[in-house]
């Protein structure tokens, strides 16, 4: 344990160098091929799986590694590394957006088919909450789940679907009760082969292009009761709880994202001359720097609050919900900034920065918005 940072043992460090090497070696030489292709190999997500990276803090009877909230945040922010946001964001749906509902309230034959799979990186996963006309405002959802008999019959749109075209399964939001508000939303399981799914378009980003965003509709969509995640009616509370998870990753990514933007635009400025001097030796952006290594530190600290909460299962909804809002926020203005630093190159992809600057933007928005988060922040605070 260090003195600095009390929350991290000897197994903690070990761990980051694994995971270290992991990206180093299998995700960031590849990042610009895939890039490029818009779209990175299924395999990864078995190579992820296979390093004990999609089930952390999961039981060990399905695969999981049972440890600590610490890991994920150690596993998150060496992700960054990759320097592949859409890869990292496409193993963090994986791992901590689409499966968490199924360990925590799954049956034991809704784990062994979809969860454990999952885990091992043999089936890939995908959230469907946000539609064409909802997002956040999960009440105002129009896609439904009917039963029928012994099964539930689905219809309606979701689109922003990460992973969404390959998708094994989704962990889909739904309306089961179209005339209830919070008590009418529900959460099932649906195959991605289920007759009467399509993928409607793949979607062009501005940004985080390693990963597939899909439109995906469900026209009279069967599935089995057996499905049903907990209890109907219920998915409202249960998609609040996992948004915690979702948001703390994003904010935890911010941070190590804008700290790695710092120190590679500090040996960009070490070697980069102006006026017969490196540029970083210039006052006026030596300042600057201060400044951003401050408040990069300073969101450090808050995510770590919340992540010190979150492993306790302490409810903690305001402070992470602040520090979604202030990591993702200060994330855009450290790539606006170190983008400015590189003057014309930072304008060009000869450099990583301004693939950074585009992927960062996502991060104000994906989860629960900027705006949505002080909302949060302001109905809990007074």
């Amino acid at each position: 344990m260090s003195d600095r940072e009390p929350f991290f043992t000897e197994q903690h460090d070990m761990f980051r160098a694994m995971v270290r090497q992991f990206v180093e070696t299998e995700l960031a030489p590849h990042a610009e091929e895939w890039e490029e292709a818009e779209l990175f190999p299924r395999e990864v997500f078995k190579k992820a799986g296979d390093a004990g990276l999609l089930g952390i803090n999961y039981d060990e009877a399905y695969g999981g590694t049972g440890l600590d909230y610490w890991y994920t945040v150690i596993r998150t922010e060496e992700y960054v590394r990759s320097r592949c946001a859409g890869v990292n964001m496409a193993l963090l749906v994986q791992s901590d957006m689409a499966t968490p509902i199924i360990h925590d309230l799954g049956t034991e034959e809704q784990k062994q088919e979809f969860l454990v799979p999952a885990i091992k990186g043999d089936k890939i996963a995908a959230l469907g909450v946000s539609e064409p006309g909802a997002g956040s405002d999960v009440v105002s959802l129009r896609t439904t789940a009917r039963r029928d008999g012994g099964d539930y019959v689905i219809n309606g749109s979701k689109t922003f679907i990460t992973n969404g075209t390959r998708a094994d399964f989704i962990t889909l939001i739904v309306k089961t009760d179209p005339d209830k508000t919070h008590q009418g939303v529900s959460v099932v399981l649906v195959p991605g082969d289920a007759p009467g799914l399509t993928v409607g378009r793949k979607l062009k980003k501005l940004g985080n292009k390693a990963s597939d965003t899909a439109e995906l509709h469900f026209d009279n969509v069967r599935i089995p009761q057996r499905y049903l995640v907990g209890e109907e009616g219920h998915g409202f509370y249960y998609l609040m709880h996992n948004f915690q998870g979702e948001r703390l990753v994003a904010a935890i990514g911010a941070v190590a994202g804008a700290q790695q933007l710092i120190e590679d635009a500090l040996k960009y400025g070490e070697q980069r001359q102006a006026f017969g001097k490196p540029i970083i030796k210039f006052q006026t952006w030596r300042h600057e720097f201060a400044q951003h290594l401050t408040e990069v530190e300073a969101a450090r600290r808050l995510a770590y609050f919340a992540a010190d909460l979150f492993g306790r299962k302490v409810p903690c909804v305001r402070e992470v919900s602040m520090a979604k809002l202030f990591c993702a926020e200060l994330a855009n203005k450290v790539a606006d900034r170190c983008l400015q630093f590189h003057g014309g190159w930072g304008y060009m992809d000869e450099y990583t920065v301004s693939r950074a600057w585009r992927d960062a933007r996502l991060v104000t928005i994906g989860g629960g918005t900027s705006e949505v988060m002080r909302e949060i922040i302001s109905k809990l605070s007074f």
